[in-house]
């Protein structure tokens, strides 16, 4: 498949960006990882909506293993690396499902030059930005909410989708959809555990999806186990879900669904 080239704020980011402080930033190439890939399913069409790119250590080692690894000095080349390796990695085991991508919103300097060779790893293996998710977890020790917000607006105007990881558990998340809208938002999986036997859980989630319904965010059930969480998802209209019980992530490769995923 062809990258689409005819937007003109791809053309502007690939062509023209300068580069900043973090492009100068060296490589490390003692640090060294892989991806393992989870889908995503959607699971009122009983299919895969996306898969997610978990890392992991070279050999298959505990993502852990990795980011214990990670500091001021190669935080930027190891966010750019995670794309670009990503997407290499999803076009080898012939992902055909959106990939979404983690990223560290404190390794992007400027969004319009950090986000080059994502556009020239797309390019080069010839998959297609529009089924690229970019999402990170919002909270006090990751960002300033003015810059992350900055960078979502920037992703989102290049052709990206964008998500929010992990939400209900950050500092501020409702706070966060005032300035800007993602795509996607996954559910924190404290406010997924146990809910089809915790009324205070349904609660506050009932509450969640009307704020996303009413602002046109779709969501993201995470940690999904049990078909008892899953089917409290499903009759609050939550079509897209993650978890174990769906299938584990699986190394260098696409998981195979559980044949009891979709069961009634």
């Amino acid at each position: 498949m062809k990258i689409e080239r005819s937007k003109p704020s791809h053309i502007a980011v690939h062509a023209a960006s300068p580069g900043c402080a973090g492009c100068k930033t060296d490589a490390d190439p003692a640090l060294e990882f892989a991806f393992a890939f989870q889908p995503i399913v959607d699971v009122a069409a009983a299919e895969t909506y996306a898969h997610e790119a978990l890392v992991r250590g070279p050999n298959g080692e505990p993502a852990g293993t990795v980011l214990s690894q990670v500091s001021d000095s190669n935080r930027y080349d190891f966010d750019q690396r995670c794309r670009t390796t990503a997407i290499a990695q999803a076009v080898q085991i012939g992902l055909d499902s959106l990939l979404s991508i983690n990223f560290m919103p404190n390794a992007v300097y400027r969004a319009e030059a950090c986000i080059r060779s994502t556009f020239d790893a797309a390019e080069k293996h010839g998959f297609p930005i529009e089924r690229i998710i970019f999402e990170t977890v919002e909270g006090e020790n990751i960002i300033s909410r003015p810059h992350l917000v900055d960078i979502f607006r920037a992703y989102k105007r290049f052709g990206f989708q964008t998500a929010i990881d992990d939400f209900g558990a950050g500092y501020s998340g409702l706070t966060l959809l005032v300035d800007f809208q993602p795509d996607l938002i996954k559910l924190d999986m404290e406010l997924v555990r146990g809910i089809d036997t915790d009324s205070v859980q349904q609660r506050i989630v009932r509450g969640v999806l009307a704020i996303c319904r009413d602002l046109g965010i779709r969501v993201i059930a995470e940690g999904i186990e049990t078909k008892g969480e899953r089917d409290f998802f499903m009759a609050n209209d939550v079509r897209l879900m993650q978890g174990y019980f769906f299938a584990k992530p699986a190394f260098n490769a696409i998981p195979a669904l559980s044949a009891a995923a979709f069961a009634a």
